[in-house]
């Protein structure tokens, strides 16, 4: 089923909800659409409707304050656009810039998205001491971010083709 991403009145990615759900939200006047399949369409008996990519909520909804994105190894692919860290290549794994067993911990600002090759040629050194360079520092998504980034579902490496592509 398709995913649509829900945007609150300030146009900040709230959620995703299912097709059905976007659909009536902007039948009931909850929510318009921003952006829609140029192609499809939703058809009822006396209503016809683009279906839905993006839809934007009609009134501001207050949203919990929401501290960070949780670690993940996906998240870490995702946020790095399965981009090796080192080379640029496609990645695979995931790299901790301080090596656990030197103290470093699963934590966004410390693992990067590696290629295989990468990851062991590094092996238990820091990118210093190995002799290699961040192409770009890792950091930590916002949970908004987080939320965009990982809508792709499990495996897929694939963006959702509403989202933007980076230049």
């Amino acid at each position: 089923m398709r995913e649509t991403l829900v945007l609150n009145a300030s146009f900040e990615p709230l959620s995703t909800v299912t097709l059905r759900r976007a659909v009536v939200l902007v039948l009931q006047g909850k929510a318009v659409v921003e952006q829609a399949h140029p192609e499809l369409r939703v058809r009822a008996a006396a209503v016809e409707l683009p279906v839905p990519r993006v839809i934007r909520l009609s009134r501001y909804v207050r949203v919990p304050f929401r501290r960070r994105a949780p670690w993940s190894r996906r998240g870490v692919l995702v946020r790095d656009r399965y981009q090796c860290a080192y080379c640029g290549r496609k990645a695979t794994t995931v790299d901790h810039v301080v090596p656990r067993s030197r103290g470093g911990g699963d934590t966004w600002l410390n693992t990067v998205a590696s290629c295989a090759e990468d990851n062991h040629r590094k092996a238990d050194r820091t990118p210093e001491q190995a002799g290699m360079r961040l192409l770009r520092a890792p950091f930590a998504p916002s949970p908004s971010d987080a939320l965009v980034l990982g809508l792709g579902g499990a495996g897929r490496q694939a963006l959702p083709d509403w989202l933007p592509v980076p230049a």
